[in-house]
């Protein structure tokens, strides 16, 4: 039985996903098999209700200790084990319960233009079926309401992207050296460096991995009138779903998230009012992670080159990535019900967050 020696903890929408697979391709770490097993996001049994489709993925923590042990009891003698769940970053439970088990872990945080990292949630979310809202700047108004009401924090589209209180907050837990802050659009451009930057964080050999795969790139359906039908349906099917088995709740909402996605569109861009509206939401927390990181993040106070998808349509036979359930040939997972946290630009439309 044996604990992770490293975390990737967010953020959720930054490329978490695909950098969990690079990482699993080095010979010296061993990634869980299951990719978000969110263990450390509560101290037993999580909750039963929140949001759409909440309850559903509240399944798929890997809770019990045991459980969350046992993921590691294949890695290789000498190999690193990690694990990727990008909520933790923003619960202060969940890295107090790190800091508390495991206090020598080194911990990789990604971050990313909060309004583009907010969108990208937003898709997420209304590509699954789940987000009854078609305008992200409307969805966004609710974020407060939905909090009150219990959602889970995957809904919290602006909060998740206030990344300088969440910093100082670990800071104030981990020592820095134990702390590896990665900008999202470094994986994008410059994957190689970036992989070889994390392997010596780790203490593992660099060269040996260069390239972060194409994974869970979004979908973004259209507003239609089938759309907005199904996505109704889905809704009340992932409520009944929660009384029914997992396997059964699964095939409940499985083709109608098919449907959804049929047609494969490529994430759309934001425009610079959609932005403009949006950003004085962070600007407080922009000028804290300045503080925090002695670093410029004055371009994401600006219009945006590349908003929108980075790497186009989903490539062709790659299915929705389901986190939460153990990997399968080829990089996508078994299929479940809802849940939080795949990334662009192999970000995941899939409900299984």
């Amino acid at each position: 039985m044996a604990l992770p020696n490293f975390l990737v903890i967010g953020a959720p929408k930054a490329g978490t996903t695909a950098l969990h697979t690079a990482l699993a391709s080095h010979p010296a770490l061993y990634m869980s098999p299951i990719k978000e097993p969110k263990f450390f996001l509560s101290d037993g049994p999580p909750p039963t209700r929140g949001g759409p489709g909440d309850a559903l993925t509240y399944r798929e923590h890997v809770w019990r200790r045991q459980d969350y042990e046992a993921l590691f009891d294949a890695a290789p003698d000498g190999t690193l084990r990690g694990e990727s769940t990008p909520l933790y970053m923003y619960d202060p439970d969940a890295m107090r319960r790190i800091r508390d088990l495991i206090p020598d872990a080194k911990l990789i945080a990604i971050i990313r233009d909060p309004v583009e990292r907010a969108h990208s949630n937003w898709t997420h979310l209304w590509s699954a079926g789940l987000e009854p809202i078609g305008d992200f700047v409307q969805a966004c108004g609710e974020e407060e309401r939905r909090i009150a009401a219990g959602w889970a924090s995957f809904w919290h589209y602006t909060g998740l992207g206030r990344y300088g209180e969440q910093l100082e907050r670990i800071f104030a837990m981990f020592p820095r050296e134990q702390v590896l802050v990665i900008r999202y659009r470094q994986l994008v451009d410059e994957p190689a460096a970036t992989l070889d930057g994390i392997f010596d964080f780790l203490g593992a050999g660099k060269g040996l991995v260069t390239e972060i795969p194409r994974q869970n790139v979004t979908a973004h359906p259209r507003a239609t009138l089938a759309h907005r039908a199904v996505a109704q349906t889905l809704r009340a099917g992932s409520a009944v779903g929660r009384f029914l088995p997992g396997s059964a709740a699964a095939g409940l909402t499985a083709r109608m998230e098919q449907f959804l996605q049929r047609d494969n569109r490529e994430r759309q861009p934001l425009s610079w009012q959609q932005r403009q509206e949006l950003i004085p939401r962070f600007e407080a927390d922009l000028e804290l992670l300045e503080r925090v990181l002695g670093a410029d993040f004055s371009d994401w106070r600006t219009p945006r080159d590349r908003s929108g998808g980075m790497v186009g349509a989903r490539p062709e036979g790659q299915s929705q990535a389901k986190n939460g359930r153990p990997v399968q040939p080829g990089g996508d997972r078994a299929s479940g019900g809802p849940g939080d946290g795949a990334q662009e630009p192999w970000e995941a439309a899939s409900p299984r967050r």
